[in-house]
């Protein structure tokens, strides 16, 4: 990463307000914004015993900026396009585009989606996405995409263990399995009873 690149990196009190001119409700604002920081959260306990080497802020950052794009899935009266739910992270990334973030940062909404969506998965299950490779490269980007598989914004928003997210996952091919187990092989799973009792929130 450039000196530009690190120096381009907002902080906490610039990312909040972002998500607060986008956020079409207030309801949707507290769902989104809540679920970027308890991402953040996981990622941060991961880093403290696999993140030797990873830029801390640069991981804060993409937490707290991946799930942007879900504003843009809401229409002017509020309602919400969950059949287009798989676009949020290229919207999110257009988004940062916009507001003249770097590259660096957009790239944590377009790659998190799953465990990655390559170019195979956009053509065989017909996305509606750009035909292109959506899988994280750098480690940043993978610890980001991996935090944000142990927590749902589901009603009410919920914990999502490693077991129960494999056992999602399988419907998506044996492929996305193996790709998550060596994700938790790789970082570990994260203390998520410590963090439901802090943000109150059933772990599933």
């Amino acid at each position: 990463m450039t000196i530009e690149q690190r120096t381009a990196v907002p902080t906490d009190a610039q990312i909040r307000a972002l998500h607060e001119r986008h956020a079409p409700t207030e309801a949707a604002f507290h769902l989104v914004w809540t679920h970027c920081r308890i991402v953040c959260e996981v990622a941060e306990q991961l880093l403290e015993r696999h993140g030797a080497g990873l830029d801390v802020a640069l991981v804060r950052a993409g937490s707290l900026l991946h799930d942007i794009g879900v504003y843009r899935l809401h229409d002017a009266a509020g309602r919400f396009d969950r059949a287009n739910y798989v676009r949020h992270g290229v919207l999110g990334h257009a988004l940062l585009r916009e507001s003249g973030l770097p590259e660096t940062l957009g790239r944590f909404c377009s790659r998190h989606t799953g465990v990655g969506l390559t170019r195979e998965d956009v053509l065989r299950q017909r996305l509606p996405l750009p035909v292109a490779d959506w899988t994280p490269v750098t480690d940043e980007e993978v610890l980001v995409m991996y935090a944000d598989k142990f927590h749902s914004k589901t009603t009410p928003p919920t914990f999502v263990t490693a077991a129960s997210y494999s056992a999602a996952v399988r419907r998506f091919g044996a492929d996305k399995v193996a790709r998550f187990a060596a994700l938790v092989e790789r970082f570990g799973e994260p203390d998520l009873e410590v963090l439901a009792r802090r943000r109150g929130h059933p772990v599933g």
